[in-house]
């Protein structure tokens, strides 16, 4: 029998990419789902999916990890539906926090406010608004897991990508934060971090301009998001005393951001 069969598990940004395929994937161990995302109408299918392929339950709500409020709402939620699973005896055991995303490629120099406000709302401070919230619900000594969605892009610098590789240097430096401050709660905490994938990420980045979003991706296989989705299952199964401290995940055709194999179309 799967370790997360009926355990809760928290997934941010739910709605597609990685979110979407963890979803299915973690559904298909059995484990309980509460699945939050803006876009409530791309949840509902994301939980039908979910549940035909083996989830004990799942459940959905608008989040927006870039509000306050929006994040307590939805922990509120979380905690009506987990009922009377307090820490002790049951309660979160997994969190995933994969909302988040890259907004534009533009140079210092001609960056928006927009942009950056938005990459450092999502992927550092709604990072740090659920993890705070979530942590009273999750078990000590049982194999509860925070798992954080970083990037390559946080380890190594390229043009255009300041704010994002940012962004995602700071989940990275909170992730390894956290690892000290839970120490002897014996809640587990791991960064994961993928290179090329193809998601909707450059459609979000270039603002729906699907030739230039295709373009990242041309001549190369790169990652899925169901090759991230299993990694994600993988950390969270692991026996209680064992933490994947972090993880890099590339395609064989990227040896770095800005080196990538490209086959001759």
């Amino acid at each position: 029998m799967s370790l997360l069969k009926n355990k809760w598990v928290l997934i941010t940004g739910a709605s597609s990419g990685f979110g979407a395929a963890a979803a299915r994937a973690f559904g298909a161990e059995g484990a309980k789902l509460l699945l939050g995302a803006r876009r409530v109408d791309r949840l509902k299918p994301v939980a039908a999916e979910s549940k035909r392929a083996g989830a004990g339950e799942a459940l959905f709500h608008e989040l927006d990890v870039s509000k306050t409020s929006s994040v307590e709402t939805f922990i509120a939620w979380v905690q009506q539906n987990i009922g009377g699973q307090k820490p002790e005896t049951g309660g979160l055991h997994v969190l995933i926090n994969n909302a988040g995303g890259a907004h534009g490629l533009d140079t210092v120099a001609g960056g928006k406010d927009a942009d950056w406000e938005a990459m450092i709302q999502s992927n550092v401070l709604g990072l740090l608004r659920m993890t705070r919230a979530a942590l009273p619900l999750m078990p000590h000594d049982a194999g509860a897991t925070i798992i954080n969605i970083g990037s390559v892009a946080g380890r190594q610098a390229y043009e255009g990508g300041a704010v994002y590789g940012a962004a995602k240097a700071g989940e990275l430096h909170i992730s390894r934060t956290l690892r000290f401050e839970l120490l002897g709660t014996g809640i587990r905490v791991t960064s994961v971090d993928p290179g090329l994938a193809k998601t909707e990420f450059s459609l979000v980045r270039f603002k729906g301009d699907v030739d230039r979003a295709n373009k990242v991706y041309e001549g190369t296989k790169p990652l899925v998001a169901e090759d991230i989705a299993e990694i994600l299952v993988w950390v969270a199964s692991r026996p209680p005393h064992v933490n994947i401290d972090e993880l890099v995940v590339k395609p064989v055709d990227q040896a770095a951001v800005g080196k990538v194999y490209r086959r001759k179309l």
